[in-house]
């Protein structure tokens, strides 16, 4: 039987439903508020709490309003046209994207989408590896999908070029590692230049310099990343995968994430950090690891925001590194107890970029870490190293 908080249900949390079964079921607030051990304020708080909640999606009765926006949008507005009896005769509803919202429902369609995905075969391991070492492989914004004129710019750059790039240097890089036991590939956000059918930054909506068709753009940096964690597989023998967003490609690297997750669910030598937040941390003996794209935080907070994250990891550790992209250009800062460090990236400029003047250097490298002193090597290829010519 229909009661007079079913309404409100679709706008209550879990707990907040344990409330109205209780009332339901103790035929009474004041029984089933003392059957759950709250108060009845508490009670009544939660209902005008929901009541709120529900009135920015479009529904409050008391005010005329009973249309509902569709999930992950908010009330922006509403006008009501009301007869000489006083009842409502038209009404305008206005709704705007709920941006927490949609990210849940983008969450939830990534895990149904991925939960078909056939996981990879394992890949034979390494015979010998040291287990004091770690590699680190930071890949800096990449852009598959950007277009560069050489005529314009001074190079070319396509999806196909960013595919050899990126194989070729991460080629070279593991072909002059040495046998660590681990490696861990990261990252840095922006790999993916824009994050839909439109060419475009999601937030601001700038219009890029764009090549090929999204999905192409897509397939071919699943590809790519897929390529990197098998070459990584065959010189570790364990592989961890960090996958931080960009403000090019936010949602398409939540997409990535799990769906990496679900592809090396049955490797056990790959573990993918699918977490969905802009921090990542890496632990490997008396070494932590922070990774971040960038773009929101300045460099001079990232030492607080780390101890804060992870209190213990920066007390039993001796040597820290925050590892950034965005900038597109070498930055290391000393902060007492921690390196911040943005790094350079294997693509050549847009149109943009190029008539604003940028000019930084271009390369990717690999960092190899001690578990017990920290970084003790580094190996840098840059794109002039790559070409066959």
């Amino acid at each position: 039987m229909p009661t007079k908080y079913d309404e409100l249900r679709p706008y209550a949390t879990d707990r907040q439903i344990e409330y109205f079964d209780a009332v339901e079921r103790e035929k009474s607030v004041a029984s089933g508020c003392s059957a759950l051990g709250i108060s009845e304020r508490a009670f009544y708080r939660a209902i005008r709490n929901i009541k709120r909640r529900a009135a920015a999606a479009g529904y409050s009765p008391d005010h005329d309003l009973t249309h509902p926006v569709p999930d992950g949008f908010l009330l922006k507005g509403a006008s009501t046209l009301y007869d000489q009896d006083g009842l409502p005769k038209q009404q305008w509803v206005k709704s705007v994207i709920d941006p927490r919202r949609r990210e849940a429902l983008l969450q939830e369609a990534i895990q149904a989408l991925c939960e078909d995905v056939k996981p990879a075969k394992p890949v034979k391991a390494p015979a010998k590896t040291m287990d004091t070492l770690m590699s680190v492989y930071p890949v800096g914004d990449h852009h598959f999908g950007m277009m560069s004129w050489g005529e314009e710019t001074g190079e070319d750059y396509d999806t196909s070029i960013a595919e050899a790039l990126l194989i070729g240097a991460v080629d070279y890089l593991v072909d002059a590692a040495p046998a660590s036991e681990q490696a861990t590939l990261i990252l840095l956000g922006d790999l993916l230049h824009y994050d839909s059918y439109e060419a475009v930054t999601p937030r601001n909506r700038n219009l890029l310099d764009s090549d090929s068709r999204y999905p192409k753009i897509v397939s071919v940096a699943m590809h790519t990343v897929r390529y990197c964690i098998t070459r990584l597989l065959r010189k570790h023998e364990k592989v961890g995968v960090v996958v931080v967003g960009g403000n090019h490609d936010p949602s398409s690297m939540v997409f990535l994430r799990v769906a990496l997750a679900h592809l090396y669910e049955r490797e056990p030598r790959v573990e993918v950090d699918a977490a969905p937040t802009p921090f990542h941390y890496v632990r490997f003996g008396k070494v932590l690891i922070a990774t971040h794209h960038g773009d929101r935080v300045k460099p001079d907070k990232m030492p607080g925001i780390i101890a804060t994250d992870r209190p213990q990891d920066w007390g039993e550790t001796e040597f820290r590194y925050c590892y950034s992209g965005h900038v597109h250009h070498d930055a290391v800062k000393d902060f007492p107890g921690i390196r911040v460090e943005s790094v350079r990236v294997l693509p050549p400029t847009d149109a943009w970029s190029h008539a604003v003047g940028y000019r930084s250097g271009r390369d990717m490298r690999r960092i190899d870490l001690h578990r017990d002193f920290g970084e003790v090597a580094r190996q840098t290829v840059n794109p002039a190293m790559l070409r066959n010519d």
